[in-house]
């Protein structure tokens, strides 16, 4: 998590590709819907450049200008970008409702699926048990108890952390 807040964790950083998600491709009109400084907007684009979350475009028609294209990692953040609009929509929109709404092309509204335990049931916080993955540092193996796939691997009688977040 630290790491993907590292690269989208900042409003500037959000503001820019929800108006990438829109279309939005050159500079100056990244500027004129985000309001946001020009050095601000180079420094982000910047940073999305090098995190490999858009690329730089020459543009033909105008010799030093670039349009700002998303890559394919930065088109693969549209989910976690959907949801958290539509926790912005659920629970901060205004009570005539939101300014922005997506849908797929042919006109029907976009489905949000609810996470599901895997007997079925909507899952909640509660439901969720925290373990070390596969590339945890030292700190985090000793907080969570070792990893999943250490675990599925030794078989169902394996230590498991029951530590649940609440």
């Amino acid at each position: 998590m630290a790491r993907a807040m590292e690269v989208v964790g900042d409003r500037w950083s959000i503001l820019i590709l929800r108006e990438a998600y829109y279309g939005v491709k050159r500079f100056d009109e990244f500027e004129y819907y985000i309001g946001i400084a020009p050095n601000i907007l180079s420094t982000r684009l910047k940073k999305f450049i090098d995190a490999g979350v858009m690329t730089r475009v020459p543009l033909a028609e105008h010799a030093g200008r670039y349009e700002y294209v998303l890559t394919e990692k930065g088109r693969d953040f549209f989910p976690a970008y959907l949801a958290l609009k539509k926790w912005g929509d659920d629970w901060l929109a205004e009570p005539a409702g939101p300014q922005v709404v997506f849908r797929e092309r042919a006109g029907r509204p976009i489905e949000y699926p609810a996470l599901r335990t895997s007997g079925g049931k909507p899952l909640r916080l509660e439901d969720v048990e925290i373990v070390a993955g596969t590339g945890a540092v030292p700190f985090n193996r000793k907080r969570f108890g070792g990893d999943a796939a250490d675990r599925a691997a030794a078989g169902p009688k394996a230590p498991v952390s029951r530590r649940k977040r609440k």
